[in-house]
């Protein structure tokens, strides 16, 4: 299946660069590109990608906004992929929590660009354990205003192995790290992670770990 990509980055040689490597991969199609969040916006409802490069710092509407409102659009939505110069971008978390599906290096291999990609537009999250930690110490940090005092009620609707899976996701534990902490198939975590998603109405793995915090189900600091 070809997956249909937006490119957004006030930079034209940053475009032109991301062009290049990705008009070489014949499973991707790049159907557009936009040099600022109002324009990515714009794009995003008219082209109607799968997957949005998006800059974080551009001009006239940043990338997280955009975002924001790309999102809000509509139920089926493209895919965010943010893009940053600086490994620890002070945006990062507030990017996880704009609903984006992954973070990524400007200066990243083409073939991890490639290959995250594919993977969130398959509809899985492109968070590694180094970033699901940044986003746990900026909770340790600076705990967000909108903490919750009492969890979701959603919450109740998970079983006692569901809530188990869902802490281990909260500290950035892939799903070999939680079989092996579980004693249980790699299938069988996907399987608790994928009904995870669907009870608490989550999109993906990025948005379950901020739900975690955000909702005092998980206590930043707690151990592992």
């Amino acid at each position: 299946m070809t997956v249909r990509v937006l490119i957004v980055d006030d930079q034209a040689l940053v475009r032109a660069g991301f062009k290049m490597i990705l008009e070489s991969e014949p499973e991707i199609e790049i159907v557009g590109e936009a040099e600022d969040g109002l324009q990515a916006v714009e794009a995003a409802r008219e082209l109607k990608p799968d997957v949005v490069l998006m800059d974080i710092r551009m001009p006239n509407l940043d990338g997280l906004e955009a975002t924001r409102r790309i999102l809000a659009a509509t139920s089926e939505a493209p895919r965010v992929l943010m893009l940053t110069t600086f490994d620890l971008d002070e945006y990062v978390y507030e990017a996880l929590r704009a609903g984006a599906s992954g973070f990524m290096l400007k200066d990243t291999p083409p073939e991890q660009l490639i290959s995250a990609i594919h993977v969130v537009a398959a509809g899985d999250a492109l968070l590694s354990p180094a970033i699901t930690k940044r986003v746990i110490e900026e909770f340790i940090r600076r705990p967000p205003s909108t903490i919750a005092t009492q969890p979701s009620p959603a919450v109740a609707d998970l079983t006692a192995r569901e809530l188990e899976v869902l802490g281990f996701m909260a500290r950035g534990l892939s799903n070999a790290e939680i079989a092996k902490d579980l004693f249980v198939s790699e299938t069988t975590v996907k399987t608790h992670v994928a009904r995870i998603l669907m009870k608490l109405d989550l999109r993906d793995r990025v948005q379950a770990v901020v739900f975690a915090y955000e909702t005092g189900l998980i206590e930043p600091g707690a151990s592992s």
